[in-house]
């Protein structure tokens, strides 16, 4: 499984010969002007929520690959009211895909698409695939349903927004890490803009001082697992 970080919360994930996008805001930030979304391969394409900074290369991205969407049943409905593929989950239910497992969970946030349109309850993915198994926050507070997921999934990765004001901070991070039993963490939605700024390696520090490891990749740099 190799992950490519697009910059603020924007994913790339290849596994199992199939290629995931993960809310694709990529063409209005000016940190990310090097990555070209014409060319990014997508199978499927992954939406926490509704939110613009986390839609808004969806369709351009869809038309030209002709990606599933899997979203919430409100997003899933509005994107196949466009004409585009779509799979609709909704919390607590999976999907076994030609790639993976993929389980809708719970977050706490808010959802609404740009154009006013109601984008049902925010939420994150646990994605099985590969024998490695990540999480993928979201847009959320700390929560303690967090505490669910290793009850079913032991994790390899967490992916979880560091960038405070409107996720998590630092520290609720760290101890999102310890509710979800996992100490491999990747950071997103921080620096894109003003309100959500960090000090990188205080960050990285605070992890570390905990017995965890903060990656926070260069945008268009990549891991495997």
């Amino acid at each position: 499984m190799k992950i490519t970080f697009y910059g603020h919360a924007s994913l790339g994930i290849e596994v199992s010969g199939k290629n995931i996008l993960v809310d694709p805001y990529i063409s209005a930030n000016d940190k990310a002007s090097h990555i070209n979304i014409h060319s990014l391969k997508a199978d499927y394409i992954l939406l926490t929520h509704a939110h613009g900074d986390h839609v808004l290369d969806v369709e351009a991205i869809a038309k030209r690959t002709n990606a599933v969407i899997v979203s919430n049943a409100e997003i899933a409905s509005y994107y196949e009211g466009k004409g585009f593929r779509a799979h609709p989950l909704n919390h607590g239910g999976s999907k076994q895909f030609d790639f993976g497992k993929v389980k809708y969970v719970n977050a706490i946030h808010s959802s609404q698409f740009p154009d006013m349109t109601y984008g049902g309850n925010p939420g994150g993915f646990v994605i099985e695939g590969e024998h490695k198994n990540i999480y993928i926050a979201g847009d959320t507070a700390l929560t303690m349903d967090m505490k669910l997921i290793p009850l079913r999934t032991k994790l390899d990765l967490a992916i979880l927004p560091i960038g405070d004001n409107f996720t998590m901070d630092i520290e609720d991070a760290i101890i999102a890490s310890d509710f979800v039993e996992c100490d491999k963490v990747l950071g997103v939605h921080y620096d894109t803009f003003g309100y959500i700024i960090i000090n990188k390696e205080k960050a990285i520090r605070q992890f570390f001082d905990k017995g965890k490891d903060l990656m926070l990749l260069d945008i268009g740099d990549s891991i495997d697992l």
